[in-house]
This record gives C-alpha cells, sequence and structure tokens, in this order.
C-alpha cells in the first residue's frame, strides 16, 4: 500500500489504487461488463483519488465506498517475494511467471542469460526475445483484457484515472525491465496511461528501469540498457526500432 501511494505521487496520479469502484461499474472486476452512464461514472469518480487515503503506520482510513485495487502491484510483488524466498534457500537459478510478470533468479544453469519472449500486441505471435538475468519483466497492454460494447467499440481494462474510462492510448505493449518485479508492474500499467511521450518523459526523470515499447504506428521504442538485449523475431525484422537514450 506504501508503495502503490508512493508510485501514485510519481507518476502524478497514472497509477491510482482506488480505481475499484470505476472498474466494478465498466464490469471489469465482475465479467459482466457495460458501458456506465455518464452519472454512475460521475458517481464512482467522487470515490477515486489516491491522496484520498490515509496511511499512518498500520492504520489505513478510507472514504466510505473506497475500495483499492491493487491489480497493477500484487503480481510484482509476488514475484518479488517468491524470488526473494527461493534465494533465501538457496536457490541460484530459476525463472519465475506470473502472468505477464516474469522474474528471473540469475542465470540459466549454462551460465547463458534466460530467453524471455515479448508477445505481439496483436497476435500470439513473439515480436522478439529479452536476453536477461537476475531482472524482472511486466507487459501491459488492453490486448488480452476488453469488451466490445453494444456501439461495437472496444474497451480496455486499464483505465484513465482522471475521466474513468478506458484509455485512449498512442501505446499498446508497454513492457519494463528492472531488479524490482513491483516497480515493472507499477510501471508497466502508468506508462501505458502516460503514452508514448509521458512514457518516455519519465524515463529521462527515474534511474532504475528499462523499456520496450510498441507504438500504435507499429513502431518499437527500446532504451539504451536494452539495445544489446532484444532481437526481434524473424517475421518482425522489418519493424523500425527507435533507441532511446537518457
Amino acid at each position: 500500500l506504501r508503495f502503490s501511494l508512493e508510485m501514485g505521487k510519481q507518476t502524478e496520479g497514472a497509477l491510482d489504487i482506488t480505481i475499484y469502484p470505476v472498474l466494478t461499474a465498466w464490469g471489469f472486476t465482475t465479467g459482466s461488463y457495460q458501458i456506465p452512464s455518464e452519472e454512475l461514472l460521475a458517481e464512482k469518480m467522487q470515490l477515486v483519488g489516491f491522496e484520498k487515503v490515509s496511511l499512518k503506520d498500520n492504520t489505513v482510513s478510507l472514504l466510505p465506498g473506497m475500495q483499492l485495487d491493487f491489480g497493477a502491484v500484487a503480481k510484482g510483488y509476488a514475484c518479488d517475494l517468491i524470488r526473494d524466498l527461493l534465494r533465501d534457500n538457496g536457490v541460484t537459478s530459476a525463472i519465475i511467471s506470473l502472468g505477464g510478470n516474469i522474474c528471473a533468479i540469475g542465470s540459466r544453469p549454462d551460465g547463458g542469460d534466460f530467453r524471455i519472449s515479448v508477445q505481439h500486441p496483436d497476435n500470439s505471435n513473439s515480436l522478439g526475445i529479452l536476453s536477461l538475468s537476475d531482472r524482472c519483466i511486466s507487459t501491459s497492454g488492453t490486448y488480452e483484457r476488453y469488451f466490445v460494447g453494444e456501439d461495437g467499440k472496444e474497451y480496455g481494462h486499464i483505465l484513465n484515472p482522471e475521466t474513468g474510462k478506458p484509455m485512449q492510448s498512442d501505446l499498446i505493449s508497454v513492457t519494463v525491465v528492472s531488479e524490482d518485479g513491483k516497480l515493472c508492474d507499477a510501471l508497466s500499467t502508468s506508462l501505458f496511461v502516460k503514452g508514448l511521450d509521458g512514457a518516455l518523459d519519465y524515463y529521462r526523470e527515474h534511474e532504475g528501469f528499462e523499456l520496450l515499447l510498441m507504438a500504435e504506428n507499429g513502431e518499437v521504442y527500446l532504451t539504451s540498457g536494452l539495445k544489446d538485449r532484444f532481437t526481434l523475431s524473424a517475421e518482425y525484422q522489418n519493424v523500425p526500432v527507435n533507441v532511446i537514450e537518457k
């Protein structure tokens, strides 16, 4: 909870764990998908705002009706806990996979890097391979969790905390690499909300992570720390790759 609130501040609200009532209004927490009325959305948005959460020592205070959603950090946090537990018990080579969140302990038994596939957002093919050791990875996008409304439009599960509506981003996939699994998880969601320019600005202003972004125009943006660690799959050799420096 402390980490999530701190990330809310750092990302200027792009990560907001109080979004749960709005997610429910859209049906993303229940599976009963619907396009909520503007009135219902306005009512639920009154409950959104990480700054409304009071945390003192181990006491949490919320406004009546507020609910917290740790979906953007929980799997990364779990990866960190599992990694630490395995390391404490003498494990020196392992890979942990929790649906979109992966954590590598050490390198492969043969000494080489783990080779981790990054899914192409438009299909189940591999966009390319990341070669990594002792790193965590998280990928976010709306291509796996969305519904088609009665109006025929697609509505993704990553909401804009400012509007309460599914994010219309110029990114279709955000992959974050770091030693910290919960940071990967939090940033893959919040940088999707920030969009391409916002994500790159955030990268230049903060340390401790690298990015692999796929934009709506089909181009890949790769931060310099991954330049020699990412290889496009054979069928995507013609995809433009832009290397981003600090």
